[in-house]
């Protein structure tokens, strides 16, 4: 073979690589570097790189990298972009794998068309086959108009994905820019939502459409933005100053998860000392049953040191719930907030505890239950807005729990709400009190208000009287021993225990198994 053969032949060999590697390039650009750089200005990272950010360094491994849509309506066959509005592809985060999707605004506003939509599909019928969460980076536009229906289509094929998807492999959505109209709808379906301030809004329809049906003037951050969905409307789970801190968080919170609902959460090495006794936590609780305290605190003080993720701090804040780690084992954490409405139970508590316990419950995840609550939040508006078929839906998901169920009665458990929050009738495993707890159908005040109406009423100083009557109930109904007589509850402990007694609970009921009988589901009170 001639020399110049020999070249011939290389120069033929490395052209479809060289070719490859142009294509790549070009899909890398998504819109072109104009876009690149208005996406820039507007404080918002790429498709791409919020995917490099969030994974291990060089584990991401693309799907669909020239993909292109097929739509040829509004002159959309001169728009050609290889990959289309979306990045899809898996890598790893610490070490475990994950799906991941991003939308990419620099093309055509990162709008769902049916291609767009056949990649997502693809990436999350993957993670369901192998047991592997899915993260989808949300920056889109919506439906995108010039495909008409098969855009729709598309987000109810996504839509499908999703609720095949729960309960199943853990999704988690991070919303980085616009989300509107049927867009909205899959990140309520996944089971946690992060938003940025400022850059990130969620809506059904957006101001210029309410303007025009109602006459109501409302800014998009007002309607949509983070700070509305985390604290007034629950849509949100996170709210975070930057893009960064959304994705750094992103990956803190899937620490505690296990891969699917076939494996335990994963176990990290124990740093703290499971056997620390908790001998300044009766400094925090206080002996009166109306004065506040900050239970975020207890928390702390009981899990492993630094452990404690709380989860939709901002909404529903009668109602603590998050992750923990006792003994290096992942915990869920719910309870009563004192600080906030007495830590009374109300519509959107029990929502938020209800979603919490059935998530925890679904992937394997013990819960902790602190109990300090007065009961149900009264009033018309509670009653008309369905306080009853809300709080059943709190009774629902800690009936129906398998996991390890474990409930420490912090200082008062009245009524209803008693029953509620993780009693053990509705299944706990465990249940303990402290010695100065309170628990019984009413408060001392309201007992005696009712059982002892006449006497209060006839006495010659009707206040001292219920001061009185109140004192003497607490005395003899109002105090853990009653109930661990009956065994409702396993012990009564002193408060500086509870973590060497939870850790070592912890340590039995790994071993739990719990069969019930086969039914396609149950009919939880939505």
């Amino acid at each position: 073979m001639s020399h110049e053969q020999g070249e011939s032949t290389e120069n033929s060999e490395q052209s479809p690589i060289s070719e490859l590697r142009d294509r790549r390039e070009d899909a890398r650009l998504g819109g072109g570097e104009a876009r690149i750089e208005r996406q820039h200005e507007k404080g918002k990272m790429t498709a791409r790189e919020r995917i490099e950010y969030l994974l291990d360094d060089d584990t991401f491994r693309e799907v669909d990298p020239f993909v292109e849509h097929r739509s040829t309506n509004f002159g959309m066959e001169e728009k050609e972009y290889p990959g289309d509005a979306v990045v899809t592809g898996y890598g790893e985060v610490d070490g475990r794998k994950i799906f991941v999707f991003a939308h990419d605004f620099t093309v055509l506003g990162g709008s769902v068309g049916e291609v767009v939509a056949e990649k997502i599909c693809k990436v999350m019928d993957r993670a369901i086959e192998n047991g592997v969460p899915v993260i989808g980076l949300n920056d889109s536009g919506g439906a995108r108009i010039q495909e008409g229906v098969d855009s729709l289509v598309g987000f109810a094929k996504i839509f499908r994905r999703n609720t095949e998807a729960s309960g199943l492999v853990p999704q988690i959505s991070a919303i980085m820019g616009p989300c509107a109209g049927g867009a909205t709808y899959s990140p309520a379906l996944t089971d946690f939502t992060f938003m940025v301030q400022d850059t990130s809004h969620m809506f059904i329809t957006g101001p210029d459409v309410i303007e025009t049906v109602t006459g109501e003037q409302v800014s998009k951050e007002e309607l949509g933005g983070a700070g509305s969905h985390s604290s007034k409307s629950g849509v949100a789970h996170f709210s975070c100053r930057s893009e960064e801190e959304a994705l750094d968080r992103i990956r803190r919170l899937l620490s505690y998860l296990p891969q699917n609902n076939m494996e335990d959460p994963p176990r990290l090495a124990p740093w703290d000392d499971p056997d620390r006794q908790l001998d300044e936590i009766t400094n925090v609780v206080p002996e009166a049953p109306k004065k506040p305290y900050d239970m975020s605190t207890v928390i702390e003080r009981i899990v492993d040191e630094e452990s404690f993720f709380e989860v939709q701090s901002n909404w529903a804040r009668n109602v603590v719930i998050g992750f923990a780690r006792l003994d290096g084992r992942s915990v869920g954490i719910v309870a009563n907030q004192p600080r906030v409405s007495a830590g009374t139970l109300d519509i959107d508590a029990s929502e938020k505890a209800a979603r919490f316990v059935r998530f925890c419950d679904a992937y394997n995840i013990p819960i902790v239950t602190l109990v300090d609550v007065p009961g149900f939040m009264p009033g018309t508006d509670q009653e008309h807005n369905g306080i009853i078929r809300r709080g059943a839906k709190l009774i629902y998901a800690y009936a129906e729990a398998t996991v390890p169920l474990l409930t420490v009665v912090v200082r008062k458990a009245y009524g209803g709400a008693y029953i509620v929050m993780g009693s053990k009738c509705l299944g706990a495993d465990v249940n303990y009190a402290w010695p100065g707890s309170e628990m019984a159908v009413l408060g001392p005040r309201g007992a005696v208000n009712i059982l002892y109406r006449n006497e209060i009423a006839d006495a010659d100083d009707p206040d001292a009287k219920r001061q009185e009557l109140m004192d003497q109930f607490r005395d003899e109904f109002a105090h853990p021993y009653g109930p661990a007589q009956r065994g409702y509850l396993d012990d009564v402990i002193e408060p500086k225990e509870t973590r060497s007694r939870l850790i070592d609970d912890l340590d039995l009921l790994e071993r739990k198994r719990k069969d019930k009988p086969p039914k396609d589901h149950g009919n939880i009170p939505l």
